[in-house]
């Protein structure tokens, strides 16, 4: 939730390219702090107009139905998406490969409006912050 802090634990992730190369799929692994090892599937394609679509799942965050994430296309090697689950809540996921050492992956989350408690921010939250290196 939007006031538990970051813990800090190694993670992994293996990048490929599928249908041809319409497809990344980015299958990665980390670990709550309380439920121990998690692993996520990430699959980017895009639209006919280049936006970027991915279906996620999350053995901890999304499961166990997988999600639809949606953005607009980008100019640089950026990914991000949303999409909505629940009654107001949404997820925000970005891939930043950039630079070509590293790979950035982000997850945000947004709490609806009417449930933020007064003086707090609506802004989404960070829930997890991954950058992974090139091995």
């Amino acid at each position: 939730m939007p006031d538990d802090a970051m813990a800090e634990f190694p993670s992994t992730a293996t990048v490929t390219s599928a249908a041809g190369g319409h497809l990344t799929a980015v299958a990665y692994g980390w670990r709550h702090p309380e439920d121990g090892p998690q692993e996520g599937l990430l699959t980017i394609g895009s639209t006919g107009d280049g936006s970027p679509v991915v279906l996620w799942g999350d053995s901890w965050h999304q499961q166990p139905a997988a999600m639809t994430l949606t953005g607009q296309p980008g100019a640089d090697e950026t990914v991000v998406v949303e999409g909505n689950y629940g009654e107001g809540w949404r997820w925000l996921i970005g891939l930043d490969a950039t630079d070509p050492e590293q790979l950035r992956l982000w997850m945000k989350n947004a709490v609806p409006g009417d449930l933020v408690p007064e003086g707090k921010s609506s802004e989404p939250y960070p829930v997890m912050e991954m950058t992974l290196r090139r091995a």
